[in-house]
């Protein structure tokens, strides 16, 4: 954009909002804006290799569990970061999102795994009595 001289040299140039739009400026603008594409586009394409194997596992969740099938507790999403990450996969339990109520049955669910900006993968896992 174009401003003031003294608004741009007195406030935006050392509060570090703003650069002087030079020649060489412009083109190493426009060779970040590459690389963060390219990154970005690396990224994406590595989520959704992920979500296509996350599909298709099946992890087991381990609860103290009573004759009638009752948990004592609940599952919660760091019972289900610690079985992916026994599988062999690294996701963080704020990415894990479970799907319906609260699980306190013994079962079979699923449950949302957030992986990039937009690409999620459901995750089935079953809960076992330990």
């Amino acid at each position: 954009v174009t401003v003031r001289n003294g608004y741009g040299r007195n406030y935006l140039i050392p509060q570090g909002m703003a650069v002087l739009a030079t020649d060489s400026a412009k083109k190493m603008h426009t060779e970040t804006l590459k690389q963060t594409a390219f990154k970005e586009e690396k990224f994406r394409k590595e989520a959704s290799a992920n979500a296509e194997k996350l599909a298709t596992v099946t992890v087991k969740v381990g609860a103290k569990a009573g004759e009638s099938g009752k948990i004592f507790g609940s599952v919660t999403n760091i019972q289900i970061a610690e079985a992916l990450q026994k599988a062999g996969y690294n996701i963080e339990r704020k990415n894990i999102e479970i799907v319906g109520d609260s699980i306190k049955q013994l079962g079979n669910y699923t449950a949302k795994v957030r992986l990039y900006k937009d690409i999620a993968a459901n995750v089935s896992f079953e809960v076992v009595a330990e």
